[in-house]
Protein backbone atom coordinates (compact mmCIF):
# COMPACT_ATOMS: atom_id res chain seq x y z
CA UNK A 1 0.00 0.00 0.00
CA UNK A 2 1.11 3.58 -0.62
CA UNK A 3 1.02 5.48 2.68
CA UNK A 4 1.65 9.14 3.44
CA UNK A 5 3.15 10.00 6.82
CA UNK A 6 3.01 13.70 7.68
CA UNK A 7 5.64 14.62 10.24
CA UNK A 8 9.38 14.05 10.67
CA UNK A 9 9.52 13.81 14.46
CA UNK A 10 9.83 10.77 16.69
CA UNK A 11 6.25 9.62 16.08
CA UNK A 12 6.39 10.17 12.32
CA UNK A 13 9.66 8.28 12.00
CA UNK A 14 8.39 5.41 14.17
CA UNK A 15 5.19 5.03 12.14
CA UNK A 16 6.98 5.39 8.80
CA UNK A 17 9.75 2.94 9.71
CA UNK A 18 7.29 0.33 11.00
CA UNK A 19 5.31 0.61 7.77
CA UNK A 20 8.45 0.18 5.66
CA UNK A 21 9.20 -2.99 7.63
CA UNK A 22 5.75 -4.23 6.63
CA UNK A 23 6.69 -3.70 2.96
CA UNK A 24 4.48 -0.65 2.41
CA UNK A 25 5.61 2.26 0.23
CA UNK A 26 5.88 5.34 2.43
CA UNK A 27 6.30 9.02 1.59
CA UNK A 28 7.27 11.21 4.54
CA UNK A 29 5.87 14.75 4.34
CA UNK A 30 7.21 17.95 5.82
CA UNK A 31 7.02 21.68 5.16
CA UNK A 32 9.68 21.49 2.46
CA UNK A 33 10.35 18.77 -0.09
CA UNK A 34 14.04 18.68 0.88
CA UNK A 35 13.67 18.46 4.68
CA UNK A 36 16.95 17.15 6.17
CA UNK A 37 15.33 14.82 8.71
CA UNK A 38 13.12 13.32 6.02
CA UNK A 39 16.15 12.91 3.74
CA UNK A 40 18.06 11.10 6.47
CA UNK A 41 15.11 8.81 7.07
CA UNK A 42 14.73 8.01 3.35
CA UNK A 43 18.42 7.13 3.12
CA UNK A 44 18.09 4.80 6.11
CA UNK A 45 14.71 3.29 5.18
CA UNK A 46 15.58 2.20 1.65
CA UNK A 47 13.94 1.87 -1.74
CA UNK A 48 10.30 1.94 -0.60
CA UNK A 49 10.79 5.27 1.17
CA UNK A 50 10.45 8.74 -0.30
CA UNK A 51 9.86 12.30 0.84
CA UNK A 52 8.01 15.45 -0.17
CA UNK A 53 5.85 18.24 1.15
CA UNK A 54 2.82 17.63 3.36
CA UNK A 55 0.65 17.87 0.27
CA UNK A 56 2.91 15.50 -1.68
CA UNK A 57 2.64 12.86 1.04
CA UNK A 58 -1.13 13.27 1.33
CA UNK A 59 -1.51 12.93 -2.44
CA UNK A 60 0.76 9.86 -2.54
CA UNK A 61 -0.94 7.92 0.21
CA UNK A 62 -3.94 5.66 -0.18
CA UNK A 63 -3.90 6.00 3.61
CA UNK A 64 -2.53 9.05 5.45
CA UNK A 65 -1.10 9.33 8.98
CA UNK A 66 -0.92 12.72 10.71
CA UNK A 67 2.06 12.57 13.09
CA UNK A 68 2.39 16.30 13.67
CA UNK A 69 3.15 18.62 16.57
CA UNK A 70 -0.32 19.60 17.76
CA UNK A 71 0.58 23.26 18.04
CA UNK A 72 1.30 23.49 14.30
CA UNK A 73 -0.78 20.61 12.93
CA UNK A 74 -3.62 22.70 11.56
CA UNK A 75 -1.23 24.90 9.56
CA UNK A 76 0.21 21.77 7.95
CA UNK A 77 -3.24 20.37 7.23
CA UNK A 78 -4.28 23.63 5.56
CA UNK A 79 -1.50 23.14 3.00
CA UNK A 80 -3.16 19.96 1.70
CA UNK A 81 -5.32 20.20 -1.41
CA UNK A 82 -8.75 18.72 -0.72
CA UNK A 83 -8.78 16.72 -3.94
CA UNK A 84 -5.60 14.96 -2.76
CA UNK A 85 -7.42 13.40 0.20
CA UNK A 86 -10.86 12.93 -1.30
CA UNK A 87 -12.51 9.86 0.25
CA UNK A 88 -9.21 8.82 1.84
CA UNK A 89 -8.81 7.77 5.45
CA UNK A 90 -6.66 10.16 7.48
CA UNK A 91 -5.45 8.71 10.79
CA UNK A 92 -5.00 11.57 13.27
CA UNK A 93 -2.40 10.94 16.01
CA UNK A 94 -2.00 14.59 17.03
CA UNK A 95 -2.33 16.11 20.50
CA UNK A 96 -2.84 19.88 21.06
CA UNK A 97 -0.58 20.21 24.08
CA UNK A 98 0.70 23.36 25.75
CA UNK A 99 4.04 22.86 27.53
CA UNK A 100 4.61 26.55 28.22
CA UNK A 101 3.64 26.22 31.88
CA UNK A 102 5.71 23.10 32.52
CA UNK A 103 4.69 19.52 33.14
CA UNK A 104 2.19 18.05 32.88
CA UNK A 105 1.02 19.93 29.81
CA UNK A 106 -2.45 21.39 29.34
CA UNK A 107 -4.64 21.51 26.24
CA UNK A 108 -3.93 24.55 24.04
CA UNK A 109 -6.58 27.21 24.62
CA UNK A 110 -7.80 27.22 21.03
CA UNK A 111 -8.69 23.50 21.32
CA UNK A 112 -10.24 23.53 24.78
CA UNK A 113 -13.81 23.58 23.40
CA UNK A 114 -13.53 22.26 19.84
CA UNK A 115 -10.86 19.58 19.51
CA UNK A 116 -7.94 19.52 17.11
CA UNK A 117 -9.39 16.34 15.62
CA UNK A 118 -12.65 18.14 14.82
CA UNK A 119 -10.83 21.07 13.23
CA UNK A 120 -8.74 18.71 11.13
CA UNK A 121 -11.93 17.03 9.91
CA UNK A 122 -13.41 20.45 9.12
CA UNK A 123 -10.35 21.39 7.08
CA UNK A 124 -10.14 18.00 5.33
CA UNK A 125 -13.85 17.91 4.59
CA UNK A 126 -13.41 15.45 1.71
CA UNK A 127 -11.55 12.90 3.86
CA UNK A 128 -12.53 10.49 6.64
CA UNK A 129 -10.57 11.51 9.74
CA UNK A 130 -10.10 8.81 12.37
CA UNK A 131 -8.60 9.81 15.72
CA UNK A 132 -6.59 7.05 17.38
CA UNK A 133 -3.12 6.08 18.72
CA UNK A 134 -2.73 9.52 20.34
CA UNK A 135 -3.06 8.12 23.88
CA UNK A 136 -0.05 5.79 23.77
CA UNK A 137 3.72 6.07 23.44
CA UNK A 138 5.17 5.87 19.93
CA UNK A 139 6.82 2.50 20.61
CA UNK A 140 3.49 1.06 21.67
CA UNK A 141 1.72 2.57 18.65
CA UNK A 142 3.62 0.27 16.31
CA UNK A 143 3.79 -2.81 18.55
CA UNK A 144 0.94 -3.28 21.00
CA UNK A 145 2.52 -6.47 22.38
CA UNK A 146 5.30 -4.70 24.28
CA UNK A 147 2.88 -3.88 27.12
CA UNK A 148 1.05 -6.77 28.84
CA UNK A 149 1.27 -8.85 25.65
CA UNK A 150 -1.19 -6.49 23.98
CA UNK A 151 -3.90 -6.84 26.62
CA UNK A 152 -4.96 -3.19 26.85
CA UNK A 153 -7.29 -0.82 25.04
CA UNK A 154 -7.13 1.81 22.32
CA UNK A 155 -9.68 4.58 21.75
CA UNK A 156 -11.02 5.31 18.26
CA UNK A 157 -13.38 8.03 17.06
CA UNK A 158 -14.52 9.43 13.74
CA UNK A 159 -17.61 10.19 11.71
CA UNK A 160 -17.44 7.24 9.33
CA UNK A 161 -17.97 3.72 10.68
CA UNK A 162 -16.41 2.00 7.67
CA UNK A 163 -13.28 4.15 7.95
CA UNK A 164 -12.95 3.31 11.64
CA UNK A 165 -13.30 -0.40 10.91
CA UNK A 166 -10.65 -0.23 8.19
CA UNK A 167 -8.26 1.55 10.57
CA UNK A 168 -8.86 -1.10 13.23
CA UNK A 169 -8.07 -3.88 10.73
CA UNK A 170 -4.95 -2.04 9.60
CA UNK A 171 -3.67 -1.68 13.17
CA UNK A 172 -4.37 -5.35 13.85
CA UNK A 173 -2.58 -6.47 10.70
CA UNK A 174 0.42 -4.15 10.98
CA UNK A 175 0.93 -3.13 14.62
CA UNK A 176 -0.30 -6.19 16.57
CA UNK A 177 -3.36 -4.56 18.16
CA UNK A 178 -6.06 -7.07 19.14
CA UNK A 179 -9.45 -6.80 17.37
CA UNK A 180 -11.49 -6.80 20.58
CA UNK A 181 -9.34 -4.17 22.31
CA UNK A 182 -10.61 -1.13 20.43
CA UNK A 183 -13.03 1.20 22.19
CA UNK A 184 -15.09 3.14 19.67
CA UNK A 185 -16.14 6.28 21.53
CA UNK A 186 -18.23 7.75 18.74
CA UNK A 187 -17.95 10.51 16.15
CA UNK A 188 -15.13 13.02 15.77
CA UNK A 189 -16.56 15.23 18.53
CA UNK A 190 -15.28 12.58 20.94
CA UNK A 191 -11.77 13.73 20.06
CA UNK A 192 -12.38 16.43 22.68
CA UNK A 193 -12.24 13.84 25.45
CA UNK A 194 -9.70 11.53 23.79
CA UNK A 195 -7.24 14.42 23.47
CA UNK A 196 -7.99 15.48 27.05
CA UNK A 197 -6.72 12.10 28.32
CA UNK A 198 -3.17 12.97 27.32
CA UNK A 199 -2.26 15.46 30.11
CA UNK A 200 -3.41 12.77 32.57
CA UNK A 201 -1.35 10.20 30.64
CA UNK A 202 1.72 12.41 31.16
CA UNK A 203 1.01 12.59 34.89
CA UNK A 204 0.82 8.79 35.07
CA UNK A 205 4.02 8.48 33.03
CA UNK A 206 5.81 10.71 35.54
CA UNK A 207 4.50 8.64 38.43
CA UNK A 208 5.48 5.32 36.82
CA UNK A 209 8.73 6.72 35.40
CA UNK A 210 8.10 4.97 32.10
CA UNK A 211 6.04 5.76 28.98
CA UNK A 212 5.48 2.07 28.29
CA UNK A 213 2.05 1.57 29.78
CA UNK A 214 -1.57 1.81 28.67
CA UNK A 215 -5.09 1.76 30.04
CA UNK A 216 -7.28 -1.35 30.22
CA UNK A 217 -11.06 -1.02 30.53
CA UNK A 218 -12.67 -3.55 32.86
CA UNK A 219 -16.45 -3.88 33.13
Amino acid sequence: MNIGVLGTGTVGEAIASALIEKKHHVKMGSRTASNEKASAWVKKAGKNASQGTFDDAASFGDLVFLCLNGEYALDAVKSIQLNHVKEKIVVDLTNPLDFSHGMPPTILDEYSIVSLGEKIQQELSTAYVVKTLNTVNYKLMVDATIVNNGDHHLFVCGNNSDAKNKVKHFLVDNFHWKPHHFVDVGDIKSARTVEAIVPFWVTVMQALQTPLFNFKIVH
